[in-house]
């Protein structure tokens, strides 16, 4: 029997020095993606972030199913990206699901930090949409960019 998803638990308070941000990518439900997250969740993590992903906090990589006249961005997604921090866009590979999350998390007022591997193209909607556009050829390449986004992000709120 498969288990039932259940909304993704995000802390209310932070410690300081830290951000907690919901993770958005096309994800293509196979391992090749999960290790893609896991090596930048590592960064992100060492960098003072701690993240959101639905296709892990929800649907436990494919083993949670959604209850019938729910849906994941409505009920599940949305409410996780307004109690974030920010939102931090893997955007190698474009997405509608992207944008859309991009669209609500700008209109809610939500920094978005869009990531990509370097050559990837980038639309003029979410650049436009994005607070920085960082490119990287490895995943360590985003811990000092992060880092800094850390640093400044409560100084930038005030």
């Amino acid at each position: 029997m498969a288990k039932i998803a259940k909304p993704a638990t995000i802390p209310k308070y932070r410690k300081p020095g830290t951000l907690h941000s919901f993770f958005a990518l096309k994800f293509h439900d196979g391992g090749k993606d999960k290790a893609k997250v896991e090596a930048i969740e590592k960064v992100l993590n060492e960098a003072g972030i701690t993240i959101t992903l639905m296709a892990r906090d929800v649907e436990r990589w494919g083993k949670a199913k959604i209850p019938k006249g729910k849906n994941l961005m409505t009920d599940y997604a949305f409410p996780a990206m307004r109690q974030c921090d920010c939102n931090i866009i893997e955007f190698s590979e474009k997405g509608v699901g992207l944008g859309i999350n991009a669209g609500y998390c700008y209109a809610i007022g939500k920094p978005i930090f869009v990531i990509a591997k370097t050559g990837s193209d980038i639309s003029t909607t979410i650049s436009n949409l994005a607070a920085k556009v960082i490119f990287y050829d490895t995943p360590k390449d985003l811990i000092k960019p992060f880092r800094q986004i850390v640093a400044g992000f409560d100084e930038n709120k005030s």
